[in-house]
């Protein structure tokens, strides 16, 4: 069994081990790839049987150019880069790592808004640069601190990931809203359910946790920004898609948005054009909430798993079949 993973750096950048997937075939591994498709992508996939890939975009073309692909992992939770439905058609399943970072993607998400409101980076760098040494006062601060004891915050989302940051934020005296089309039992235990509407009018922060689908497609926009609070604060670590960015980069300038901190924007990776590069009091970060040494272990041995379940006959994990 020929198993190819076609850019596996972002994974496995050389901390953690291949042999999950090395025990289970011939097993090639490209640290890099193109996002856009190419020509190169069926190249290196050849007559291997299992494709292994994170961001690599698998075509239609692609597909029927390697006619020997038995099964497409992926090395996250999200699978859109692949054709699915074609794949469907074509009776290769697509497997996917569902669950493997909660903690860290809600950890990352409070960081995010801890930040935003202690502004630790900035001031630390200042104190590199000096400033503490030569200054004639005891202490400063160079911009407003926020408390976030007392105060309310959203999440649009409330599934594993937002239960798991409305329980942290819950330890930190924030009372949660949440907006989610299911209300879970585990979602009741921390978050008080409201209306969209309602949300964006009583949050002082608001988190995105939720998926992106055509409902969701910039739910933050002018519209919706037009109903928070003046000074609110927004986070997402999920997708880029589910904010308008000149609509954000708009209200921030204005300051109807006091502050924003993103872990995705809408193209990936970042343009030099995008909006956001220019907005005032805006903290953009590589898309890293997931990317834990230890997250990524898990993606490894469920990713490997995959791959045994599929040589076994009875594949799990699949989200096209």
């Amino acid at each position: 069994m020929k198993i190819v993973v076609l850019d596996g750096y972002t994974e496995n950048p050389g901390d953690i081990s291949w042999e999950p997937l090395e025990k289970l075939g011939e097993l090639k591994v490209y640290d890099r790839i193109a996002y856009e498709e190419s020509d190169l992508i069926p190249e290196r996939i050849g007559d291997a049987q299992i494709v292994v890939i994170n961001k690599t975009p698998i075509s239609r073309k692609t597909i029927d150019r390697c006619p020997g692909i038995k099964a497409i992992a992926v090395l996250a939770t999200g699978y859109n880069v692949v054709d699915y439905e074609y794949a469907k058609e074509k009776g290769i399943p697509v497997l996917n790592v569902p669950v493997y970072g909660t903690d860290n993607v809600s950890q990352f998400a409070v960081g995010l808004l801890l930040e935003l409101c202690s502004h630790i980076g900035l001031h630390s760098q200042t104190v590199k640069n000096g400033e503490w040494a030569d200054n004639a006062d005891w202490c400063y601060w160079k911009t407003p601190l926020v408390e976030v004891s007392g105060k309310t915050a959203g999440i649009i989302g409330l599934g594993r990931i937002g239960v798991n940051t409305a329980r942290i934020l819950n330890a930190m005296n924030v009372h949660v809203l949440a907006y989610d089309t299911f209300e879970s039992e585990a979602g009741k235990q921390q978050a008080e359910y409201t209306s969209l509407d309602e949300l964006l009018e009583r949050s002082d922060f608001i988190f995105l946790h939720c998926p992106l689908f055509p409902a969701t497609h910039e739910i933050i926009n002018k519209d919706n920004i037009a109903k928070m609070k003046d000074g609110v604060f927004i986070i997402n670590n999920s997708r880029g898609a589910l904010i308008n960015e000149e609509d954000l980069y708009e209200a921030l300038q204005s300051g109807k948005v006091g502050a924003a901190a993103v872990d995705v924007v809408s193209t990936e990776p970042i343009r030099e054009d995008n909006i956001l590069l220019k907005a005032p009091n805006c903290i953009i970060t590589p898309h890293i909430s997931w990317a834990t040494k230890e997250a990524r272990e898990r993606i490894m041995q469920t990713t490997a798993e995959n791959i045994r379940s599929v040589l076994d006959g009875n594949p799990v994990n699949v989200v096209n079949l």
